[in-house]
């Protein structure tokens, strides 16, 4: 059986498209080629790297939609490019960028609207990438109230869905949301 590997595109032109120098791109591939020496990682290879980081949990499902939102082109697969791009945006993106991106990770059905049923889902896979070890010990019934508080901040026309125009103006009036988007600004 031959592996078929994907080799990314040149440094240059990734680090024209990224926010990272070509020396970051490098330990970035470095690290990205040891976890999936192919150059692709499937989705569940994704989903076991990623409940490496929260072994209290079950990160599954969070995974899952963090997958959807990396693979932009919706072939299953991730390759290093798909990777490094997301990254970049999420660490050293313009705060309308990170807001993009978030809300296409939320938008699960890719219609151009949150509804609340993908809300609660969402919602429910960070309860259970969280753990039981979650304090307070969560009812039921807290997702589905942590959606209708979000629904009430953001449906400004009350229309029972959340636009990306809605979106981002909620989430710049947030001071709350806005600190949360500058914590990785200096991971790399």
């Amino acid at each position: 059986m031959t592996m078929v590997c994907h080799r990314p595109e040149g440094l240059e032109q990734l680090e024209a498209q990224t926010n990272f120098s070509k020396r970051e791109l490098q330990v970035l591939y470095r690290g990205f080629k040891n976890e999936c020496p192919s150059g692709v990682v499937n989705e569940e290879t994704f989903k076991q790297i990623y409940s490496q980081f929260f072994p209290h949990g079950d990160a599954s499902m969070y995974a899952h939609y963090l997958f959807n939102a990396f693979d932009t082109t919706q072939t299953g697969s991730v390759k290093f490019e798909d990777f490094v791009t997301a990254l970049s945006i999420l660490l050293r993106g313009t705060v309308q960028e990170k807001l993009r991106w978030t809300f296409n990770l939320y938008d699960i059905n890719k219609d151009g609207y949150i509804n609340k049923e993908e809300m609660i889902d969402i919602v429910k896979a960070i309860y259970d990438m969280m753990g039981k070890y979650t304090y307070p010990v969560l009812k039921d019934d807290t997702p589905r109230q942590h959606v209708d508080v979000f629904f009430q901040k953001m449906d400004k026309n009350k229309d029972g869905v959340v636009t990306l125009d809605e979106f981002l103006e909620s989430c710049q009036e947030d001071d709350n949301i806005m600190r949360s988007l500058q914590l990785f600004e200096n991971v790399m």
